[in-house]
């Protein structure tokens, strides 16, 4: 199914055909301490040798805690135009005020 999905170099005028999958977990039942095994388990892949052309390894959350300081820095999030249009399309279609921007 992955070769149906838009890749890292997307047309961004095209749908993505892409859907989404939360899930959320109570890490104590995992028993005791799992909080600190899971971040020496963390720190330890970190340390790893990166993969030619990659600077750094990467843990899950890493670049959300990167995108998360960007938008920090910037004063918000940067929408893509195209990603602008739609929610002005889909607020005009719901009758609802369309998103405020600065």
């Amino acid at each position: 199914y992955q070769r149906r999905v838009r890749g890292a170099n997307p047309d961004l005028t095209q749908p993505a055909n892409l859907g989404q999958f939360f899930m959320a977990l109570n890490p104590a039942v995992f028993g005791e301490g799992f909080q600190d095994r899971m971040q020496q388990f963390m720190d330890e892949q970190r340390e790893l040798e990166p993969v030619d052309g990659a600077e750094k390894v990467l843990v899950a959350g890493d670049p959300e805690r990167s995108a998360e300081r960007s938008c920090l820095e910037q004063g918000g999030i940067l929408y893509h135009p195209a990603m602008i249009r739609d929610m002005e399309k889909l607020a005009k279609k719901l009758g609802v005020p369309p998103m405020k921007y600065i």
